[in-house]
């Protein structure tokens, strides 16, 4: 089924039922983006109010993964979708579950940034895990735009970028290791900090995980256990 030929039925509520869950989707995606956000921002201001904000807030991301995941139970009950209708339910309810994990990998910054506001911060003012989660932020919005638009080869050039975030991520552990050689005292707090990068990391392999929905939506074609070049072929 071609990208142009997804969503057009001949049920007008149909179509209009698919959208309204794949906005649904978008905003779940957009309300996690703002999260893990708002985590990197009170890890790096050393705000702890900021950061329990976040853990608290984690509870809407969770509603809004029951309440999709509720409605397209009903769509598939309803509707018996078939080809690529059905990829595209399929689809959707994969990626609110890894935004629900995005969301609780947010939660878990904010938690370490409301910990770690306590501890005296660096001098650097944690400016590798600033940058890591820029990366991954950026990743995240990629791989809903690619999402929004159904845009498959974004959505691999999008996956492609997770290499990038995997190396820096690597650097980030072996500085921490560095680091607590030198100063045992410091062991704590770049315990905490290596979480943190570690959270970052996998919402990078979530990110993944969308992009790959988007190829197998448009395409059909399933391609998580393949090299992003053999799954452009």
């Amino acid at each position: 089924m071609r990208k142009e030929e997804l969503g057009h039925h001949y049920s007008r509520q149909f179509d209009e039922e698919l959208e309204t869950v794949r906005t649904s989707v978008l905003e779940m995606g957009g309300i996690v983006g703002e999260q893990l956000r708002l985590a990197i921002r009170a890890l790096v201001k050393g705000d702890s109010e900021l950061g329990e904000k976040v853990v608290y807030d984690d509870h809407k991301v969770n509603s809004m993964e029951v309440a999709i995941d509720e409605e397209c139970s009903r769509i598939i009950a309803r509707r018996q979708p078939t080809a690529g209708d059905l990829r595209m339910i399929m689809a959707m309810i994969k990626s609110i579950t890894d935004l629900e994990r995005i969301g609780d990998e947010a939660e878990k910054i904010g938690f370490l940034a409301s910990r770690l506001a306590a501890e005296k911060r660096p001098e650097n003012r944690y400016r590798e895990i600033k940058h890591l989660g820029k990366m991954v932020r950026e990743m995240l919005n990629l791989a809903l735009d690619a999402l929004a638009r159904l845009d498959p080869e974004a959505a691999m050039a999008t996956a492609e970028r997770d290499r990038q975030v995997d190396e820096e991520y690597e650097a980030i552990m072996r500085q921490a290791i560095t680091l607590m050689m030198e100063d045992p005292r410091s062991i704590r707090r770049v315990l905490d900090t290596l979480w943190v990068a570690r959270a970052l990391e996998r919402i990078g392999d979530h990110a993944v995980n969308i992009c790959e929905y988007v190829v197998y939506m448009v395409h059909g074609k399933d391609i998580r256990h393949l090299s992003y070049e053999e799954g452009a072929a």
